[in-house]
């Protein structure tokens, strides 16, 4: 295959690459997996009402995020266990995402320490996303632990109360190979299936509550966000309760099936969070129109799971570097082509 001209064509790339239940278990989604594919149709059927005679020669992609300016407004989602794609792992995705100048999301389910992937790029931006393990004191260590490496911010996975029915796990095991492990915490058995779940000791969260928060907030003096908001009741009761930024997410489609798609859900998050925190948005984000579109609906940043795991896939930390390089030369062309010089100049006033 010729080298990939846009994020949906490493897919196939990394499907030939990888184990099939290893495949199965990053792309497929919950039940029927209609949200999966709702969230890219979602933004794939919003139309662009793009502005004419504007100058623009010069296109400025940079943004603010909690005092700090990043330079463009797309950021890396948390996914699981990256050495399943390559053997480099979370420390190549990191690697690419630094020099991409691209924020990385670390999942708690890492192959890599946090502290080694931290390390792994020493001037990337970095932050760190949390399942509460049950264990308080072992949640209140990764927080400490993620502060003192330098990350940024923990990002708490809020729609995981239990594990989604992944029907592809069921039909295709997958056997966390010798050498790969959830460094975090200790997984035994090793084999994924619908039946036999060893993440859903760790990541099922059906304790979790509002009340949580508190101590979340207290581990650290990192600003806490949460993962998993499509609802603007939710995005107050979150305000009200000292959350630093709003995650619009449905996991992927990996949770519930039929949810709404992000695209859809996230101008109620944004105008319940009427510009006093952070709004992230992911979901079937795959063109640099559809970075533009999730900007224009309220989103502050955007954020892409999959992509960077088929890139991973294909060719390592190039092959990440590449799904972020392609997509951020998609953004530019796309703002330049809608009449948009800067962030700052994409507003609702786009979408048809």
């Amino acid at each position: 295959m010729s080298e990939p001209l846009n994020l949906e064509e490493f897919e196939p790339i990394a499907r030939e690459r990888l184990d099939a239940g290893v495949y199965d278990y990053y792309a497929g989604g919950a039940d029927d997996e209609i949200t999966v594919a709702a969230n890219r149709s979602a933004f794939q059927q919003i139309a662009l009402r793009y502005r004419v005679l504007v100058d623009v020669s010069a296109i400025e992609t940079s943004c603010e995020v909690f005092g700090a300016r990043l330079d463009w407004p797309v950021i890396l989602a948390p996914t699981a266990l990256h050495k399943m794609a390559h053997p480099d792992g979370e420390a190549a995705t990191a690697r690419a995402a630094a020099a991409s100048a691209t924020l990385q999301t670390l999942s708690s389910i890492s192959s890599i320490a946090l502290e080694d992937v931290a390390a792994a790029a020493p001037g990337g931006r970095r932050w760190f996303q949390l399942y509460h393990f049950g264990d308080r004191a072992v949640s209140e260590a990764l927080i400490r632990r993620a502060s003192e490496a330098g990350y940024e911010a923990i990002v708490l996975t809020v729609d995981a109360p239990r594990l989604g029915r992944r029907e592809r796990d069921f039909r295709h095991e997958v056997v966390i190979p010798p050498g790969i492990d959830p460094v975090h915490f200790t997984v035994d058995p090793r084999t994924v299936t619908g039946e036999d779940q060893p993440l859903a000791t760790y990541i099922d969260q059906p304790y979790l509550t509002w009340d949580d928060l508190a101590w979340i907030r207290a581990a650290s003096s990192l600003p806490v966000l949460i993962k998993g908001v499509v609802r603007a009741d939710d995005a107050k009761r979150a305000l009200d309760a000292g959350v630093a930024g709003l995650w619009v997410s449905n996991h992927g489609g990996r949770q519930l099936d039929t949810s709404i798609p992000t695209a859809r859900a996230l101008p109620e998050v944004a105008e319940a969070a009427a510009g006093q925190v952070p709004v992230i948005v992911d979901g079937g984000v795959r063109r640099g129109t559809d970075v533009l579109k999730g900007l224009a609906l309220g989103a502050d940043l955007v954020a892409i799971g999959r992509p960077q795991l088929w890139g991973l896939a294909a060719g390592g930390e190039e092959g990440v570097a590449r799904v972020l390089s392609l997509l951020r030369d998609e953004l530019t062309l796309a703002m330049a082509l809608a009449g948009c010089r800067s962030i700052a100049e994409i507003g609702a006033d786009l979408l048809a």
